[in-house]
């Protein structure tokens, strides 16, 4: 919603309030508002109104009328603005349009390995200038909101650090703000799908919650009572920069036996790629596809399927992704822990095979009611993140 500085606070509060009241109850009339946030009719009347000229609330049909004329329902109107969604991978940036309940209408996806290319903001800029200039009118457009890996500060919009893709106080939400005109957010990907999971999942009510961002590296969003949890710096949540094996392999940032190098795709690669030259064979080479041209995608498919290659290449991998959830679990005590990696759910074998490792090694009383899941956003899940990014801040209450 707008935020014109012209209005006074009280006014803006109560728009928010309102706005907010619609949205959770809708369709609703002018009356039930009132007694639902203790507002005043008129104060209601008038916020309904300026909600009204903006678009952003449409009136839906009438109620039963108790005497007097019959009531007037009012309901949020999602699609009568939009924005931009960014996802920067070390493997692809995936760009979309998304309604302010963070529907994806339309996506494109730009692949390439950007820890060789090294050109990753340049893509960026590139592919956010390309789909801007396919929409005919901005003036709906409420801003672009770009999640990344690595350290972000969310405030200012920089990019801290991110080793892989060689990012470093990257000061990406000026740059973008500049070229394009457009209010813009960034945000690390992990803290970003934790807060769509918070809002637009299947975990609504859960206010103490952990999702893991597999693939390229691995991350983790933290909530806590219904908050992102960012430390000091806005680096909490370097999950896959825990140390497993201090003798073991050199990380890019400076520390030896780093989770994430053990359970990443390349890591993966390398270890079907080894089971294969040993003669074993599987399913993910099916139609002459080489070795080379497998992707996480063929790797989780081929898991689904009780591939006997796959699922034996995934075990040392479940192992200390297990190991290191209980660390969370017992540091956080979660409601529920939501992984997300391409096309996996919860079903799979990853998930149950998770499951079993966390419930042996975790307190037992953590684990009571703990549920372990695929992320509940669906294939869309990365941009679903970016979104709520921006629409946390632009549904907020001012204070």
């Amino acid at each position: 919603m707008l935020k014109t500085g012209g209005l006074k606070l009280m006014q803006e509060i109560n728009q928010y309030i309102v706005l907010r009241t619609i949205r959770e109850e809708g369709p609703i009339s002018r009356s039930e508002i009132a007694k639902k946030t203790k507002l005043s009719p008129t104060t209601v009347t008038s916020a309904v109104s300026e909600l009204l000229q903006e678009g952003i609330v449409v009136t839906g049909g009438t109620g039963e009328s108790s005497g007097g004329r019959k009531p007037t329902y009012l309901q949020f109107a999602p699609d009568s603005k939009f924005l931009i969604g960014v996802s920067i991978t070390n493997s692809h940036i995936e760009i979309g349009t998304l309604n302010l309940e963070a529907e994806v209408q339309d996506k494109l996806t730009y692949e390439d390995d950007f820890q060789v290319n090294n050109q990753v903001i340049e893509e960026t800029l590139r592919l956010i200038r390309r789909y801007l200039s396919g929409i005919d009118d901005l003036s709906n457009c409420i801003g672009i909101s770009l999640i990344v890996p690595g350290i972000v500060d969310s405030k200012r919009g920089i990019i801290r650090n991110n080793a892989k893709l060689n990012l470093k106080d990257i000061a990406l939400k000026e740059m973008i703000e500049k070229e394009f005109g457009l209010e813009t957010w960034i945000d690390n990907d992990a803290n970003a799908i934790a807060l769509a999971e918070t809002n637009f999942g299947s975990y609504e009510d859960k206010k103490n919650l952990v999702y893991i961002q597999m693939g390229d590296g691995i991350g983790s969003g933290i909530v806590i009572e219904d908050v992102i949890f960012r430390g000091a710096q806005g680096g909490a949540g370097e999950f896959g920069h825990i140390s497993i094996d201090k003798e073991g392999i050199q990380c890019e940032c400076g520390n030896r036996g780093c989770l994430e190098n053990y359970v990443n795709w390349p890591a993966l690669l390398e270890r079907i790629k080894e089971r294969l030259e040993q003669g074993e064979s599987t399913s993910m080479l099916a139609k002459g596809k080489a070795v080379d041209e497998l992707t996480q995608e063929d790797f989780l498919k081929a898991l689904q399927q009780e591939d006997e290659l796959a699922q034996a290449v995934i075990e040392d991998p479940i192992q200390y992704m297990g190991n290191g959830i209980v660390t969370l679990v017992n540091l956080f005590n979660p409601e529920v822990v939501l992984v997300g990696w391409g096309s996996i759910t919860s079903d799979s074998y990853f998930i149950k095979r998770l499951r079993e490792r966390v419930n042996d090694l975790s307190f037992a009383i953590f684990t009571e009611n703990l549920e372990i899941q695929a992320t509940t956003l669906g294939g869309d899940f990365q941009l679903k993140g970016a979104a709520s990014v921006a629409l946390k801040e632009y549904f907020e209450v001012p204070v």
